[in-house]
């Protein structure tokens, strides 16, 4: 069972991912990176990094919150 420090960790790890997966930031910038807007390549490599979020969460964190807090 993970202890509260992991699962403390893994909910702001996904807290932060969904906070910043819209760059609102970027919403009033017209710059284009390799013919892309950067609003699309922000998108890209924030995907990118959900994915490998998610991966590491399956192999360390699956069951965080998951039978209430360990001692």
């Amino acid at each position: 069972m993970p202890t509260r420090t992991a699962s403390v960790a893994w909910g702001a790890a996904f807290l932060l991912l969904a906070a910043l997966s819209v760059p609102w930031f970027l919403w009033n910038d017209s710059t284009v990176v390799a013919g892309f807007p950067v609003w699309l390549w922000w998108h890209i490599g924030w995907m990118v990094l959900a994915s490998i979020t998610f991966a590491v969460f399956t192999q360390r964190g699956w069951g965080v919150w998951m039978g209430g807090w360990s001692a």
